[in-house]
């Protein structure tokens, strides 16, 4: 019996961080990235309720800048520990503590969210000190993360040292930013220039410095699971606005409409999102990885916005929203919008190339958007103009092959890098 103990009772000993296997088979999450996903339900819960309080007092301005912050702060914290796992999950109990470190750290910069959207509203100046207080203790954590990959991993140890510089340097700047009281739009300029070198650092390290050895269908993965966290405001949104419809009338037929647009316009884009092979893309292409990195920030900002936008028409249905029916809608249609456009841009960076059916879908989606903006101004009501909306995601996941699965017809840039669409199916089922 104690043989069959031994493995279990060490299996979280300590281990050399040399570096994950690029092409090991069958990789997938762990239960620990499940795990840390789930701060970032909490973070992306406030900063879309946020967003929603300031879009129904009419500060769409302030509410965009907050957002934009928030979401961008959420995206980073979760893009940098992702890609790291990716290359050095050693999943001993260093490593687990650390991320356990990161994870206090995104729920107390979540919790800055509120006074700096307050801040941001009230125009002064911004109240960013919970938030990157948070923001700097998940980092810092990250940033011994990487010193250990360094100290272990000597063929990668330049790329390592110069994430841990990067994060170092980034942090201390944005220290210092706690204490420069400046106006709003100066304090953006500062955050601009402050994510620009945040972004740089794993850029320099990944193409001048030699790489980190990251698995490309683990990544695919992750940020699929991580897309699905988001579409959950959509979720939220539709069970606060049927509240509403239920409230104030009842249950009729704008409170089925309701059900329908809500749970259809999630359901339309998570459909949308996931019939890109983006495992096979990402691995065909490697040396797109910012790409593929970077993108999905607009993608899942998107996704939360409209989450939030669902629920500002639930406020409007109670007659507690300063937004007109037009501006309601668009609190919807605009980030839906941005959420398709999002997702063929990255089709089209991956594979360097522009096919004209997506051209035709993008324009067919604005239509679509634009069709409930119009009855919105013609006095339809708000459950009508939400079901129209959802009919935006129904355009780009329309056109099937003839199997009936919406997988796109990927053409690859180089012949050694062709796929087959079986393939493409049989991951997606696998």
């Amino acid at each position: 019996m104690s043989d069959t103990l031994e493995p279990a009772a060490t299996t979280h000993r300590i281990r050399r961080m040399s570096g994950r296997d690029p092409h090991e088979p069958h990789r997938v999450a762990t239960p620990l990235e499940l795990l840390f996903d789930l701060t970032f339900v909490i973070a992306f819960g406030i900063a879309a309720n946020e967003f929603t309080h300031l879009l129904i007092e009419n500060h769409v301005g302030a509410g965009l800048l907050g957002f934009s912050l928030a979401t961008f702060a959420v995206c980073w914290a979760w893009i940098n520990f992702s890609w790291f796992a990716s290359a050095y999950d050693t999943d001993d109990w260093v490593y687990r503590v650390m991320t356990m470190l990161q994870m206090v750290g995104v729920i107390v910069m979540a919790l800055g969210f509120p006074p700096m959207f307050a801040s941001v509203a009230h125009g002064a100046h911004v109240d960013n000190r919970v938030m990157v207080a948070g923001y700097v203790v998940m980092r810092i954590a990250l940033v011994g993360q990487w010193l250990r990959a360094a100290a272990q991993d000597p063929a990668h140890r330049r790329a390592c040292l110069t994430y841990a510089a990067a994060i170092t340097f980034a942090q201390a700047l944005w220290i210092v930013s706690i204490f420069v009281d400046t106006s709003v739009p100066v304090t953006f300029v500062i955050v601009a220039v402050l994510i620009g070198i945040e972004t740089l650092g794993p850029l320099l390290a990944e193409t001048r410095r030699g790489g980190t050895p990251w698995h490309a269908h683990h990544i695919a993965e992750r940020y699929g699971l991580l897309t699905i966290i988001a579409l959950g405001e959509g979720v939220v949104g539709t069970v606060a606005t049927l509240t509403a419809v239920i409230g104030e009338q009842g249950w009729t037929f704008d409170a089925v409409f309701v059900v329908v647009a809500g749970v259809g316009l999630t359901f339309g884009m998570w459909w949308t999102y996931f019939t890109l092979p983006q495992a096979e893309l990402l691995h065909a292409q490697r040396e797109r990885s910012f790409w593929f990195g970077y993108v999905p920030i607009v993608t899942l900002a998107a996704i939360v916005a409209t989450g939030a936008g669902l629920h500002a028409a639930a406020y409007y249905i109670e007659h507690h929203s300063a937004l007109s029916s037009v501006e309601t809608v668009l609190t919807v249609a605009v980030p839906v919008g941005i959420y398709t456009a999002s997702v063929y841009l990255l089709y089209a960076v991956m594979l360097r190339t522009a096919e004209v059916l997506h051209l035709l879908l993008i324009v067919l989606t604005v239509a679509v958007l634009a069709v409930a903006v119009w009855l919105a101004a013609s006095g339809i009501s708000m459950a009508n103009c939400l079901l129209v909306v959802t009919l935006a995601p129904v355009v780009s996941v329309s056109p099937t092959n003839s199997s009936g699965t919406a997988t796109p017809r990927v053409r690859w840039p180089r012949p050694s890098m062709v796929r087959t669409r079986a393939s493409f199916s049989d991951h997606r089922h696998g």
